[in-house]
């Protein structure tokens, strides 16, 4: 790697490199060392950052038929070469799913100290993407008018005030939005570790509604859960007018206490009845459960919409891995989502920190005109490598936070020596 750096290199991919300044605020080198149970010296928690780098490109296909290398990309990992799909399939086979888990709790506090999100208002989601497999598995559909297709699933959980994943899991096709909510929120309290005058509230869509997974919520986590109850009318006696109260012009709210039958809970939960319509024959009402009281109106009105984040998320994000299926094999699928979720926490931070209009690029925009397109060379001087760009977008805006990068770095406080780097600092130029 040192011969390559002294040659210099020039190609279109060294806008990758400008992620390596939000890895060292990030502290992403601590925890691939941490996953890959291997020190900085060695090759494994590089090709762990090959990984992180390739989610942030948005490629698919066979690794080498890419054509990720000569072009500045593998340098930026601290390798000389573009490791084989054998060799990934190897290092992410290597590792467990318990493992994977523990790199996403880490990063959620650090993401969480960070600023990234608060952890007041959740969402949870299952995320279904069609499968072409020839193993025998459970069938999903979407709704009743839809084939079966046999898809692999996972479950996201995410802040909804700032559109930012806690964390995931990952399950067979067999498995239930009951059974994998559980793990999913037990991941999410490990990050946030709510304080009791601080519950934060999640909400989810009908397929939660499980009494089951209402008293797991509620009797062996700190959360609340917001579901739709899946039979929306109620009995007459719970639509009688005087139980509502107006709100505004074409919308009231009931709250009363609610008894699920087969429910473990000894304390009621509370069901919220929304009616719209201004006259009689026009009323519509949505039935929603919650396992504590709180402000309807609030609830109704204001959080349980902020639920469509989490589309919106999905659609922003989901080129970095989170779009296509793969193995079946968990371990090596949790690794692989698991380094997307850490490209895509480093390029929130360098979108936070650029501002528009990096900051409404979705994850396709951004690699196809940042990290996979821009001009540039590489070369070394004393112990800086330098990185300079040619004809960038926005190249003023890109210089006030990139360049003189070593000097920025230590005034807020951070080291600017690349470990991964072999102790060489970065530093970029904008022509």
């Amino acid at each position: 790697m040192r011969q390559l750096l002294a040659d210099k290199i020039s190609g279109n991919q060294v806008g990758i490199w400008l992620l390596a300044a939000e890895h060292l605020r990030l502290g992403s080198w601590d925890l691939l060392c941490a996953w890959a149970q291997a020190s900085g010296q060695t090759i494994w928690p590089r090709m762990a950052l090959h990984l992180v780098h390739e989610a942030a490109l948005c490629v698919n296909g066979v690794r080498k038929d890419r054509s990720l290398t000569q072009k500045g990309f593998e340098l930026v990992n601290g390798l000389p070469f573009v490791p084989t799909d054998f060799a990934i399939h190897q290092l992410l086979a290597s590792h467990s799913v318990a493992e994977a888990q523990a790199l996403q709790v880490a990063l959620g506090k650090i993401r969480r100290a960070s600023g990234h999100f608060q952890g007041r208002l959740l969402g949870i989601d299952p995320h279904r993407i069609k499968s072409s497999t020839k193993r025998q598995m459970r069938r999903h559909r979407f709704d009743a008018n839809q084939q079966a297709l046999k898809m692999s699933q996972c479950f996201f959980c995410l802040d909804l005030d700032s559109s930012q994943p806690l964390c995931f899991t990952l399950a067979s096709a067999a498995r239930t939005v009951t059974q994998a909510t559980p793990e999913l929120l037990h991941l999410s309290r490990q990050i946030l570790n709510p304080r009791p005058d601080q519950t934060p509230l999640v909400v989810a869509d009908s397929e939660h509604h499980s009494i089951e997974l209402l008293d797991a919520v509620h009797l062996d986590t700190p959360f609340e859960l917001l579901v739709p109850m899946r039979s929306p009318k109620p009995d007459p006696d719970a639509l009688l007018p005087e139980r509502f109260q107006p709100r505004w012009a074409g919308y009231a709210t009931a709250k009363e206490a609610f008894h699920p039958q087969k429910s473990r809970s000894l304390e009621p939960y509370y069901r919220f009845i929304q009616r719209s319509g201004e006259r009689p024959e026009d009323y519509e009402y949505d039935c929603f459960l919650a396992t504590a009281d709180r402000n309807e109106v609030e609830a109704l009105a204001l959080h349980y919409p902020q639920r469509w984040r989490v589309e919106e998320f999905f659609k922003f994000n989901q080129a970095l891995g989170w779009h296509r299926t793969g193995t079946l094999n968990l371990n090596i699928r949790y690794g692989q989502m698991t380094m997307a979720l850490l490209a895509q926490a480093a390029i929130h931070q360098m979108r936070q920190r650029l501002g528009q209009p990096f900051s409404h690029w979705d994850a396709t925009h951004l690699a196809r005109e940042i990290f996979g397109s821009l001009e540039g060379d590489i070369r070394v001087k004393d112990d800086t490598i330098l990185v300079t760009f040619y004809n960038a977008p926005q190249a003023q805006q890109l210089r006030q936070h990139y360049e003189n990068l070593p000097g920025k770095l230590r005034q807020e406080g951070i080291e600017p020596i690349v470990p991964w780097l072999y102790g060489f600092q970065l530093d970029f130029r904008f022509r």
